[in-house]
């Protein structure tokens, strides 16, 4: 199993290149670099240069703010400058952010994103081959790349590309067209990978006749060294899933598990812009029952019995407190003897 260590969503760049050495020595092989409040690809480029070993990926740029062109560029650097340890992480976000917070076009995501997808394969393979660039789609339209900006080739292979989202469509689409699907941390309990995210990855991946994308899941697992810990650990995780919860698109995972009265009361207390009673609602027989709850020396016993053949890599988050890595770095080890998903099934 890949182990997959997360930077919070509020570092600085002055601290990215400290973190990132502390994942590495940590054993975890995988860097997830978010896009929340900072721009992902200047810290993986600090990420990538103060590392030698693990693979930097952001989870997950957002497309549409974006030209495909733009993205392309900042990839194809990448991926050359770390010698092949980038991966391109691509989401849609929800139609409020891309509108309202970065004033985007917002038509059919879905469809989009797959036209964004092949774009991003057409201008990977005109660097590569230094070529004229024509593609025709629906929502992308790319006929003019004259030598002087095309970067050509690089000594690595294009930079894989990983979809994040939950309905059926982005499934589909991620199946189809996709290297890897990050499940939203919404998306990440075992039922809803048996009973919904991987029927639908898997059968895209057989209809489209190609491998099936690796499997990444991010289940906000409540951790720390101690009971205590574990107490303030849940405290701080409440807050963050009663947020991510009350956003309509990402309430599949409570109406699986029997909890759409929950979603219901959750998406009626963000629309009033009633924040500060989200996290009342995620009460503490409902957190047990989303994310797992235990001491780093317990860990990989607990997410082996959760995921153990339904996925390929599980997501940590870095605790704050680097006092913790005497006990995280076993259990780290531990984690990656878990099986990866079992794709026969």
């Amino acid at each position: 199993m890949d182990v997959i260590a997360s930077i919070p969503a509020d570092t600085r760049l002055t601290d990215v290149a400290a973190l990132a050495r502390r994942a590495e020595s940590l054993g975890f092989d995988v860097l997830h670099v978010p896009e929340t409040i900072r721009d992902p690809f200047g810290m993986c480029a600090l990420a990538l240069e103060h590392t030698s070993r693990i693979v930097v990926r952001t989870s997950m740029a957002l497309a549409f703010p974006r030209s495909p062109m733009l993205t392309a560029y900042a990839a194809w650097e990448l991926a050359a400058f770390s010698g092949g340890r980038f991966e391109l992480g691509l989401a849609t976000q929800v139609r409020g952010n891309i509108v309202g917070r970065y004033s985007a076009l917002w038509v059919d995501p879905v469809a989009q994103m797959r036209d964004y997808v092949a774009s991003l394969r057409a201008i990977f393979v005109a660097f590569t081959e230094q070529a004229p660039l024509e593609v025709e789609l629906e929502h992308y339209r790319f006929t003019r790349l004259q030598p002087y900006f095309n970067p050509g080739p690089i000594d690595v292979p294009a930079p894989p590309i990983y979809l994040g989202g939950v309905n059926k469509r982005m499934l589909r689409l991620a199946g189809a067209v996709a290297d890897g699907f990050v499940c939203h941390p919404t998306s990440s309990h075992p039922v809803t990978l048996r009973e919904h995210t991987l029927p639908v990855l898997l059968q895209a991946a057989k209809d489209a006749g190609r491998a099936v994308p690796r499997v990444v899941v991010g289940p906000k697992v409540v951790t720390s060294s101690t009971e205590r810990g574990l107490a303030a650990a849940r405290e701080g995780g409440r807050g963050e899933l009663a947020f991510l919860y009350s956003t309509p698109a990402y309430r599949l995972q409570l109406d699986l598990l029997g909890h759409g009265d929950v979603a219901d009361a959750l998406v009626a207390a963000a629309s009033r812009k009633d924040w500060q009673h989200l996290d009342g609602l995620m009460t503490d027989e409902l957190m047990d029952e989303l994310v797992p709850h235990c001491t780093y020396a317990d860990l990989p016993q607990v997410l082996a019995e959760r995921y153990s053949g339904l996925c390929d890599g599980i997501v940590l988050a870095l605790p704050a407190d680097a006092g913790e890595d005497v006990v995280l770095a076993p259990a780290v080890a531990g984690i990656k003897g878990i099986p990866k998903l079992v794709r026969s099934r």
